[in-house]
């Protein structure tokens, strides 16, 4: 699942709510390594945060922990201040009897970011990512 977390091509394919399309651009997965991300929303809408289909962000990675722990800054793209500052998103990842739990956490989100949409769509992709890592 770690290794899930650091590749380009299959964070593309999890890191993404339902019905979105998800956009790597730049993915330099090392310490002090940046990145940028699009995610862009399948049927005409107006809820983007960078464009109004749009949600476009960009980080860094502050702390590899290699087999545990994932340590990201993220800010998204946008000109509404409720949606600026840089959220902190943390990954640990864990060996357990029944196989890996994973344990994510985001401090600092914007204002203008919903906690319960936020959860939703973290949740529609943390199951895209475990079907991913299962070979489904």
């Amino acid at each position: 699942m770690y290794r899930a977390l650091l590749d380009a091509e299959a964070v593309q394919q999890w890191m993404v709510p339902d019905a979105m399309t998800s956009q790597v651009h730049s993915f330099d997965a090392r310490e002090g390594g940046e990145f940028r991300i699009s995610l862009t929303y399948d049927t005409p809408t107006t809820a983007g945060k960078t464009r109004p289909q749009t949600d476009s962000f960009h980080g860094r990675f502050v702390k590899l922990v290699p087999d545990t722990e994932v340590v990201q800054v993220v800010e998204f793209e946008s000109d509404d201040p409720t949606m600026q500052g840089e959220m902190t998103i943390t990954y640990v990842v864990a060996d357990t009897d029944d196989g890996t739990d994973l344990t994510g956490l985001h401090e600092n989100l914007p204002p203008g970011v919903s906690p319960a949409d936020n959860e939703l769509g973290w949740a529609m992709s943390i199951d895209k990512l475990a079907k991913l890592v299962e070979g489904q």
